[in-house]
């Protein structure tokens, strides 16, 4: 059933629909019947990406509350924190991000290219913190600073993975289905925070449409206890009935040694797209969901005759942080379409 949206503030940040791709070369290569890819990477604002279609929701509520401050948290290289940045330009709030380092990299690449000169290209506050101790500290003193210069504040949750925030992936697939020729076997998304994939098992709830969540952080019963919670919170959102989630289905098999580290298999999948329909992916969300998707063809868990949907979530800032691993990839021939 499609869900009614209209009674939720929401404010413009994307250009809607993005594109549905079909990609006959990525298919061939891949050994499946269609492949089609989401463009939700394709943005005029802050280099595009999924964290968009959230922050529609959470920042239009904000306005309506009379929010003049935004903030939120991530790893350096957050692609959330990064448009969130750029949303708040956008509307002339003020932006701070409170950062931890929870990936295991260092150098210049890591630290300061990428999403983290972009944070500050579009002028957020970049607060650097050591711990979930530094983490509240660094909260507090910026509550105690919001109250005494009389700014309503708005704190968002990592990846935006709220209710409201997952809305913006209810009103995507609904805006997906409707670009579609024909009904898909599967959609393929990374799951991170859960936010973008509860949306979409939401919107896919009795259709029969299997949904893969290929995790870039947890293992696969973490990841689907997160979702699972989120679906439900966001239907009761919506005042629908709680999501059986049938169809959903979620995959660790990416993940490697952690959140925010490539391997070997994340750099083919990369290549991958990239030689065969020139689309980038990044090596922490869109890189492992494409590791996932080659493993499965090539294992036949995803057959032949499948017709599937690669949702591209975006990231690519993040491609430029990881320069050192991606010129070593390419160097020593792991970065290659096969």
């Amino acid at each position: 059933m499609a869900h009614d949206l209209t009674a939720f503030p929401r404010v413009p940040l994307g250009l809607w629909p993005t594109p549905l791709q079909d990609c006959p070369r990525l298919a061939a290569a891949l050994g499946v019947r269609r492949l089609l890819v989401k463009r939700d990477d394709i943005s005029p604002l802050g280099v595009g990406g999924n964290k968009l279609r959230k922050l529609e929701f959470l920042l239009g509520a904000a306005l309506g509350a009379g929010v003049r401050q935004v903030i939120t948290f991530g790893a350096l290289q957050t692609n959330h924190g990064r448009l969130t940045a750029a949303a708040c330009a956008r509307l002339g709030l003020r932006c701070d991000l409170v950062l931890t380092r929870d990936v295991p990299r260092s150098g210049e690449a890591y630290e300061r290219s990428g999403n983290m000169a972009l944070h500050r290209v579009f002028g957020a506050n970049v607060h650097l913190c050591a711990d979930e101790q530094e983490v509240a500290e660094t909260c507090r003193a910026l509550a105690e600073d919001a109250a005494a210069h009389d700014r309503p504040v708005l704190s968002i949750p990592i990846g935006g993975s709220s209710a409201t925030g997952a809305l913006g992936y209810v009103a995507a697939t609904q805006e997906l289905l409707a670009q579609l020729d024909d009904t898909p076997d599967r959609i393929v998304v990374g799951a991170g925070s859960a936010g973008t994939a509860a949306g979409i098992a939401v919107a896919l709830e009795g259709l029969g449409i299997r949904l893969d969540a290929a995790c870039v952080s947890r293992d696969a019963t973490q990841a689907r206890a997160m979702i699972t919670d989120l679906a439900a919170k966001t239907a009761d959102l919506l005042g629908s009935p709680v999501p059986a989630l049938a169809t959903l289905h979620t995959d660790d098999r990416a993940v490697g040694p952690g959140y925010g580290i490539p391997t070997p298999e994340v750099w083919a999948a990369i290549a991958l797209f990239a030689r065969t329909e020139a689309i980038t992916l990044d090596p922490v969300y869109t890189g492992k969901a494409a590791a996932y998707l080659r493993a499965a063809t090539r294992s036949g868990e995803i057959a032949p005759t499948e017709t599937v949907v690669f949702v591209h979530t975006g990231g690519l800032p993040g491609l430029f942080a990881y320069a050192p691993e991606l010129t070593q990839a390419l160097d020593d021939g792991t970065f290659a379409a096969d």
